[in-house]
């Protein structure tokens, strides 16, 4: 069986996955061990990923720590061998819970938190221009509505996610008015 960097498509699919990588905003070597590990077959080691991917140790073992720390990768042992090896999650809706997750509590909830600040200081003096106020707090009230979906809607079984998903904007047909706007 041919080794994944040896099939064109895998590498590939690596390469753009670290080019997608940096515009989410995630290290484009990170990306790249995501990629390497969720298409893998079996666990692999940190000297193998830098072989493969050819990355020094170091940014290898950054990449890892950042990868568990999303938890869509981990950590396991493999019998006879003493190094540390490594698998992706390979559940897609279960990937991006993990990630969404993650990403709400590094850029959303720290936003939600200085917007309410904010709007608090600016509630309580006098002479700040009316917009400036109104524009923070309906900020605050926007971001803070979304939070409250995304925590409505992360509490749905997968299997109701994935009827919401394919039916797009038909969803709409079961809203009291029963029409969609486009």
């Amino acid at each position: 069986m041919a080794e994944i960097m040896e099939i064109p498509e895998a590498r590939a699919f690596i390469l753009h996955w670290g080019e997608m990588g940096s515009e989410w905003g995630v290290n484009r070597s990170v990306a790249q061990i995501h990629a390497l590990l969720y298409l893998s077959d079996r666990p692999r080691h940190a000297e193998d990923i830098c072989d493969k991917l050819g990355l020094a140790r170091s940014n290898v073992s950054n990449g890892l720590k950042e990868l568990q720390s999303y938890q869509i990768v981990r950590r396991v042992h493999v019998e006879g061998d003493r190094r540390d090896h490594f698998v992706a999650e390979s559940d897609l809706w279960d990937m991006l819970m993990k990630i969404t997750a993650e990403r709400k509590r590094r850029e959303i909830d720290p936003t939600i938190q200085l917007l309410g600040e904010l709007s608090e200081s600016l509630a309580k003096r006098e002479h700040v221009p009316e917009h400036l106020r109104e524009r923070v707090g309906r900020m605050h009230e926007f971001i803070g509505n979304l939070a409250g979906w995304y925590a409505d809607v992360r509490r749905l079984p997968k299997s109701t996610l994935v009827t919401l998903m394919k039916l797009g904007s038909r969803v709409a047909r079961l809203l009291p008015d029963g029409k969609t706007k486009t």
